[in-house]
């Protein structure tokens, strides 16, 4: 009898956690979106009705995939705490995530290939990002002024790392930067607790 409820407790306890991991992956619902030019994908461009602090993005939206995080979506949004990317979306806009100083965890899918510019600057409270092999493209300023980030693995695919993208995270202690980057931009560590004082223009 106690081996039944052994094994029992073990299937319930399975069950409640792949529910639990089920739900935390629930899209979002009541962001704004925007068809792109050729009608056939969205960006999401705002936080609409959503009243979410962990914001999912779905992958698709009215039958149509879900390709990019507008330019300014969710500057600003104090109380957001966690985003989750998923694979379809592309490109993360223009300070996309500036100024949400909540933000804590960011997921990004494996297809985005650019992050803009300004894109997570002023996210005080985040402490680490991955950036998947995917990106190609850090943008200006994209990370300046994330205080508590305290390293950064760039991915080997961008050869560029543009001017102020760490700017003022004087937290960074850990950098690992790849072959494949050609071009460190002016001031790209500026304030960094790291040795790279000859990048600093």
């Amino acid at each position: 009898m106690k081996k039944f409820f052994s094994v029992l407790l073990t299937v319930l306890t399975a069950a409640v956690l792949a529910f639990s991991l089920t739900a935390c992956e629930k899209p979002s619902e009541g962001l704004d979106y925007e068809l792109n030019e050729n009608q056939n994908a969205y960006y999401v461009t705002g936080l609409g009705t959503c009243a979410d602090t962990n914001i999912v993005i779905p992958s698709e939206y009215q039958g149509l995939p879900v390709i990019g995080i507008g330019n300014r979506a969710f500057y600003g949004c104090t109380s957001l705490t966690s985003i989750t990317i998923p694979d379809s979306v592309t490109s993360i806009g223009d300070s996309a995530f500036s100024n949400c100083p909540a933000l804590t965890n960011v997921t990004i899918g494996n297809s985005v290939t650019s992050i803009g510019i300004c894109a997570f600057i002023g996210c005080s409270a985040l402490t680490n990002i991955t950036i998947p092999d995917s990106v190609t493209s850090i943008g200006e300023g994209a990370f300046s002024h994330c205080s508590s980030l305290t390293s950064i693995n760039i991915p080997y695919g961008v050869t560029n790392i543009a001017d102020y993208a760490f700017e003022n995270c004087t937290s960074l202690t850990s950098i690992y930067i790849p072959d494949s980057v050609t071009n460190i931009g002016n001031y790209a560590f500026k304030n960094c607790p790291l040795n790279y004082n000859e990048y600093d223009n």
